[in-house]
């Protein structure tokens, strides 16, 4: 297969077949765990975040796989599917916990031009955290990602609720009925809680990810475990890559991986910032995924998908 077999730049409309995407770029997506390869140390810090019922910490570049570790986690410990808090800096811990639509509610009201039949539920959600935080028979698994990018109050915001695993619902607190159904999050089971108190019995195994962007308070880190995600080495990507692409034992598509590992590796250690999944990309695509470039075009395809991250 020769490289463009897809667009071409003609304006002429043409029935093809985009063949199969790379295994990451499956839809509906599928949790990559068996794929991700942990550095070493990082079983270590787990199983030490595991024992002591603290949130682990995970500090590295960008693609460095940090967000895998815990699906990896959840399905060999069976901890159910993961949930996922992604951190912008108008997140807030209130979100975290729950939502409430109390303009909805009002709407209802008036609409129902009675207060006597009104019924807090339908307009209450629990968040990630506060979905974590349910008594389970089993601990959830909660992903709380790019927690460097949050507001600077959030990591101290979250210290009340990460060492009594407890919160209020306010809304709830004060409500007429004492056991309100909330909707859990990420789908529509409902969970019941009693005036406004939600407690777990089964602290949850937290995962939280940093790209070393800003420090965190000494108390906010005392009460996690930390890990700094290494810089890749050769043997860790080739083995990640094999776990990712099904490399024939054609010696050109082997020397191709090669090299490409190879001068990723440099890369990185010259101080560039490079994600591993921009050398799968690169290799799914030099070594047959959609056809492979030759002369001029590899070269450009190269510099396309192994662009420096920090660059626009």
């Amino acid at each position: 297969m020769t490289w463009q077999p897809f667009y071409v730049g003609d304006g002429t409309p043409r029935d093809v077949d985009l063949g199969e995407p790379p295994p990451w770029r499956d839809f509906p997506r599928q949790a990559l765990g068996k794929q991700f390869q942990p550095p070493a140390g990082l079983v270590r810090a787990v199983n030490a975040a595991l024992v002591l019922r603290r949130p682990l910490l995970l500090t590295g570049a960008a693609g460095s796989g940090k967000s895998s570790v815990i699906e990896q986690v959840a399905a060999e410990l069976k901890l159910g599917d993961v949930l996922r808090w992604h951190i912008t800096s108008r997140s807030t811990l209130t979100d975290a916990l729950y939502r409430y639509d109390a303009l909805g509610r009002i709407h209802a009201q008036r609409l129902a031009h009675s207060s006597v039949s009104d019924d807090i539920a339908p307009f209450l959600q629990l968040g990630p955290l506060g979905t974590a935080l349910l008594p389970t028979e089993r601990p959830r698994a909660l992903l709380i990602d790019e927690i460097d990018k949050s507001d600077l109050d959030l990591p101290s915001d979250l210290l009340d609720v990460l060492e009594r695993g407890e919160f209020e619902i306010p809304e709830l607190a004060r409500y007429a009925r004492d056991i309100v159904d909330v909707r859990e999050w990420g789908g529509d089971a409902r969970s019941p809680v009693e005036r406004g108190r939600v407690q777990c019995d089964k602290f949850p195994f937290i995962v939280l990810t940093s790209n070393g962007e800003r420090d965190f308070p000494p108390a906010f880190l005392r009460r996690c475990i930390r890990f700094t995600m290494p810089k890749p080495t050769a043997d860790t990507l080739r083995r990640v890559v094999e776990a990712h692409l099904r490399i024939g034992t054609d010696p050109d598509q082997s020397q191709t991986v090669d090299t490409l590992i190879e001068a990723f590796v440099d890369r990185v250690a010259a101080g560039e910032s490079l994600a591993v999944d921009q050398l799968l990309n690169a290799v799914h695509l030099l070594t047959g995924g959609g056809g492979v470039p030759v002369g001029a075009d590899e070269q450009e395809v190269r510099d396309l998908i192994l662009r420096e991250l920090t660059r626009a």
